[in-house]
């Protein structure tokens, strides 16, 4: 005779874990410590003292799988659901499939999913709760992996309706997931949801996310409601650019540093850049953020690692040194001759030969600036290979620009060599 399963606790820790913790299940238990275990569970704690029942979960989360089945006692299906999670096999989801258990069968195909053995997942209407709210997780990452980003979006927004009252933090992570998966939406469908608005989204999340034990999922969400409300204000709107650098900065102050996550990082302190480059000046003072620009994009780089993500380099060198262009300073040509360096850099990863107009955008800058310091003759070069460049691939606005600046170029060398002529110079 097949043993009964064990009692589940509710509301059970499932999603809050590491994997494949996050999707082992907890059963009911007598020990005076359960009620304070699970209240660490669910607020992100993993390292309290738990009840005998529950040790292979707390070896779980803590990475230990190989001592999480050694903790796992008896043979109802229950266990064998979770030894299943930690030593996935086709033939026991298949058992478990084929089981009673609606329930044991719905979470052991998310959890199949989430090991690769399946390619698919499907909603479990007999859930309810954090389960369901767990399930239709999965479901929603099955759906963005296939493009469906209007279904994944839907089952994110009920997996919130979900988890809401059950499991806050759970309740969190579906709606930070909805987030992203609203912007990656409008940004298909060029079309705005004003029912899933980012910033009100992440707004949420942080409130339901306070006092919990998880301060690095804290400053990823007040970079992601950093990174909102910049695309938000991109077009010149004073207010939320403030209110993003804000949010950056209490992403750095909630844990979020070039040691806990090198790349989020250096992400923040490239959008920091882009921030204060793009708030509106409105005084003296304001002039200032050009400096603390360009300490932002020094930042970033010292974290962003060339040979592994080229692209993500180059574009935050391109932003340093197009910020060192026009900083305010007692000495700019020292500062256009750093961004004079910094574009030949970028030349050697936005070549030619993998991407001709980025590499004419590079050349057509570096003209700029060697201009600037009046060092005429390569920059005439430049923009010579620039023109051809952007002229070729359609680009004909900033081939005019090209040709522009070279037009100002040989006004100015003839006024130069024509000192008492009267003319008009707009180049140095």
């Amino acid at each position: 005779m097949t043993p009964a399963a064990r009692a589940l606790l509710r509301p059970q820790p499932v999603g809050l874990a590491p994997f494949p913790a996050s999707h082992l299940l907890v059963p009911m238990s007598d020990d005076p410590r359960a009620a304070h275990a699970l209240s660490s569970f669910l607020s992100g704690d993993f390292d309290c003292e738990v009840p005998d029942e529950w040790r292979f979960f707390a070896a779980a989360a803590r990475g230990e799988t190989v001592a999480a089945v050694a903790c796992l006692a008896g043979d109802d299906p229950l266990m064998a659901f979770n030894q299943f999670v930690l030593q996935p096999s086709a033939e026991q989801l298949t058992a478990i499939g084929a089981g009673p258990n609606p329930t044991l069968a719905a979470l052991a195909r998310a959890a199949a999913f989430a090991h690769g053995l399946v390619d698919d997942a499907s909603d479990c209407p007999q859930l309810d709760g954090e389960l369901r709210a767990f399930v239709l997780l999965t479901v929603a990452a099955a759906r963005i992996e296939r493009d469906a980003l209007a279904e994944a979006a839907a089952a994110l927004e009920s997996a919130v309706m979900a988890a809401a009252g059950k499991s806050p933090l759970l309740e969190a992570l579906a709606i930070v997931q909805l987030s992203d998966t609203t912007t990656a939406l409008a940004d298909a469908t060029t079309a705005e949801n004003a029912d899933r608005d980012p910033a009100t989204l992440l707004r949420r999340a942080l409130d339901l996310t306070a006092g919990t034990r998880l301060p690095l999922l804290r400053a990823e969400i007040w970079m992601k409601l950093g990174i909102a409300l910049q695309r938000s204000g991109s077009g010149g709107d004073r207010r939320l650019l403030i209110e993003a650098i804000k949010c950056y900065q209490q992403a750095i102050a909630e844990g979020l540093t070039a040691e806990t996550a090198a790349a989020a990082y250096g992400q923040l302190q490239n959008n920091l850049g882009l921030a204060y480059l793009a708030t509106p000046t409105r005084e003296a003072s304001d002039q200032l953020r050009t400096g603390i620009a360009v300490q932002s994009f020094r930042e970033a780089l010292r974290v962003c690692d060339r040979e592994q993500d080229p692209e993500t380099w180059a574009s935050v060198q391109m932003n340093l040194a197009s910020s060192l262009q026009y900083l305010p300073s007692s000495h700019p040509a020292e500062n256009l001759a750093q961004a004079v360096e910094a574009y030949e850099e970028v030349l050697q990863v936005r070549t030619k030969a993998r991407d001709p107009v980025a590499h004419g955008r590079v050349l057509l800058n570096q003209a700029n600036a060697l201009a600037h310091l009046g060092i005429f003759k390569p920059a005439i070069e430049k923009l010579a290979e620039s023109m051809k460049l952007l002229s070729w691939y359609g680009h004909d606005d900033e081939a005019a620009a090209a040709r522009d600046l070279l037009a100002e170029i040989e006004a100015r060398q003839d006024e130069l060599r024509h000192p008492d002529r009267p003319g008009p110079a707009t180049v140095g």
